[in-house]
């Protein structure tokens, strides 16, 4: 499979069928709109392609450079850097196993596959949920929490110095205000649960 990037490029510039093609999408044969079909395709202008393409690629590097970084340095994943600090935000460190997924982002299966990963590490246990014999919890356990506090310095220092350093104060702002546009867009429409929110600070 071709990556995302790629098929993207491709499609974005795709050329537009030409009259007197079959178009199954927006029309006839002779390239006549048809009724009740599709809605056309809203192409991106060269500002905007510019935009997405560079928006997407310093996604990418960004989450790259940390992830490369924590497990160069701490052995831990992002993915699973984020499960065990979603499990360290929780009353009693844990939660269940489909909120996990859910606070994630994540499918089901690609957290267990996770879960059972770490626990073979001791970083976390899985219990059967109390109020549900048929539903698992996960815990995070002692060494789970000391992994975490051990690799959060330099986590965090990776963050600051590839994204807010490079950035001033109003452009902060700025990123926060679009990334929350984005979010509560995406999380409105695309059938997840909202990430739970930063617990204060003690």
């Amino acid at each position: 499979m071709a990556p995302l990037g790629t098929l993207l490029d491709d499609t974005l510039d795709s050329p537009r069928p030409a009259r007197g093609t079959a178009d199954r999408t927006t029309g006839d044969p002779a390239g006549n709109p048809a009724e009740n079909t599709a809605r056309p395709v809203r192409w991106l202008d060269d500002d905007e392609q510019v935009t997405w393409r560079t928006f997407l690629s310093s996604v990418q590097l960004l989450l790259d450079r940390i992830d490369r970084q924590l497990q160069h340095d701490s052995g831990i994943v992002l993915t699973y850097y984020e499960m065990l600090v979603r499990l360290s935000e929780s009353p009693d460190r844990s939660l269940r196993m489909s909120e996990l997924a859910d606070s994630s982002l994540s499918s089901r299966s690609r957290v267990s596959h996770a879960v059972a990963r770490m626990e073979e590490r001791g970083w976390i246990r899985r219990e059967a949920c109390p109020t549900d014999g048929r539903g698992f919890l996960a815990v995070l356990t002692d060494e789970g929490f000391a992994a975490l506090a051990a690799a959060a310095p330099g986590h965090v220092e990776t963050v600051r110095t590839t994204l807010f350093d490079q950035l001033g104060p109003e452009q902060v702002g700025q990123l926060r205000e679009i990334s929350s546009v984005l979010f509560e867009h995406l999380t409105s429409t695309g059938g997840v649960s909202p990430v739970p929110g930063v617990p204060p600070r003690s």
